[in-house]
């Protein structure tokens, strides 16, 4: 089956950074569209950032832009979350998605247009 399995997630203090990744099982990753989502509790999911298949195209929530850094390295089926100047916001579960995409430069911001999700890697700041 396909999977995407998130990792890198923790306690990190105000102002702090943190990597997270999401790796993938299937062998056309290059053909994926992917995105990362949070979600705090008892809130609705929200969009943080976005990478075309190839990696040339990124668009961020605006509440990141700055200070997140969406990556990809398809030779390794992973995408990678660069997470700097983290705010006090709580606790908050980090979510990797992918959709097949074979039209390139395209980027997916809303979350129902994704097929595939992981299970979600928890981010913790501490004030």
């Amino acid at each position: 089956q396909v999977t995407l399995v998130e990792s890198g997630g923790g306690l990190v203090q105000t102002g702090g950074s943190l990597s997270i990744s999401c790796a993938a099982s299937m062998r056309t990753f290059s053909l994926y569209a992917m995105g990362w989502f949070r979600q705090a509790p008892g809130k609705e999911s929200e969009f943080v950032a976005a990478i075309s298949t190839g990696g040339g195209r990124t668009v961020y929530a605006d509440s990141v832009k700055g200070r997140f850094t969406i990556s990809r390295d398809n030779a390794k089926n992973t995408v990678y979350l660069q997470m700097n100047s983290l705010n006090p916001e709580g606790t908050d579960v980090y979510y990797c998605a992918g959709e097949y995409e074979q039209i390139g430069g395209i980027v997916i911001t809303d979350a129902s247009r994704y097929d595939l999700w992981g299970q979600g890697t928890q981010v913790a700041v501490s004030s």
